[in-house]
């Protein structure tokens, strides 16, 4: 869709009511599944929420009941998406902190190790006596 006709919708979104906004909603859903068009795969947690969200439409639930327990959810999901955020950073930084200190432990080993030249030494030679004068 281009961008201006998205906007276009977004004009006249503003001013629907929920229970209208529940109208086009189960309209826009009718048309995906007509035509067939895919959306994008929804997280784990936003099928949860939309299956809140419809068990809480078939139930006859206000408008305003729905609209603040999905606000209550939305802010879960940003709490857990940052949590998730969070870890992922501590797993990677851990990560550069195992990878540095292995190649500082090999530059140590190394440095500690005696040079090799890649070839085979001969054992040292025991002098020879040396003749009488």
């Amino acid at each position: 869709m281009n961008e201006l006709l998205r906007k276009r919708i977004e004009r006249h979104l503003e001013n629907l009511t929920d229970q209208q906004g529940y109208q086009l909603l189960d309209y826009v859903e009718f048309l995906e599944s007509k035509y067939g068009t895919g959306t994008r795969s929804p997280s784990t947690f936003e099928r949860v929420t939309e299956g809140v969200e419809d068990a809480m439409r078939v139930g006859r639930l206000p408008a305003t009941a729905i609209r603040e327990t999905m606000h209550a959810m939305d802010s879960a999901s940003r709490l857990f998406q940052r949590l998730a955020e969070a870890g992922k950073s501590a797993v990677d930084e851990l990560g550069r902190s195992l990878a540095e200190t292995e190649r500082a432990a090999e530059t140590r080993a190394g440095a500690a190790a005696p040079p090799d030249d890649g070839g085979e030494t001969e054992p040292p030679h025991p002098e020879e006596p040396s003749a009488p004068a």
